[in-house]
């Protein structure tokens, strides 16, 4: 079989024959992509500029975010990911004097997390570092192609949920 006649995977077949597939397929890739592209640059400055991992950042923000402390569910839900994901990443936050936790004075069965205040002056560095980032990033979209962007995500966010609505 010649190069001709091979078969070629998705992702090759989107690149060479952009024919062979739908549209939205290519909508998802490019979106896909845009997202691996800038959450893996994110991830390394962090990384060599500040020593955290963005799940650790991530938390910080919800933290920051919070007038009041937080219970492990609740990171848990807003993060999206598992209790125990949340518990190892408090653990090396409160390890680090960044994060505190106590118990919920109104279930001792839960704790609550609340950042410290060397762990708030350090978040809110690397939050404006990071906003510094995603300008840079975003540095060749003119402010109509921004809103353009922003406008058509959010129509693709609520057809997608309309979508998982209807199964």
């Amino acid at each position: 079989m010649d190069d001709a006649t091979a078969p070629l995977d998705a992702e090759t077949k989107v690149a060479e024959r952009p024919g062979d597939h739908k549209d939205e397929l290519r909508l998802w890739l490019r979106i896909f992509t845009c997202k691996m592209v800038i959450e893996s640059e994110v991830r390394r400055r962090l990384r060599d500029a500040f020593g955290v991992t963005l799940p650790r950042f991530d938390l910080m923000a919800q933290l920051d975010r919070a007038p009041n402390a937080m219970t492990l569910g609740e990171l848990s839900r807003r993060m999206m990911v598992t209790n125990g994901n949340i518990t190892g990443l408090v653990d090396r936050l409160v390890a680090q004097r960044l994060v505190e936790r106590r118990p919920s004075p109104s279930d001792r069965r839960s704790q609550l997390v609340s950042l410290t205040a060397e762990g708030r002056r350090i978040f809110r560095a690397m939050a404006r570092a990071n906003g510094e980032w995603i300008a840079e990033l975003f540095a060749d979209l003119s402010p109509g192609d921004t809103e353009t962007l922003l406008r058509l995500l959010a129509k693709t966010k609520v057809s997608a949920r309309k979508a998982i609505g209807k199964e």
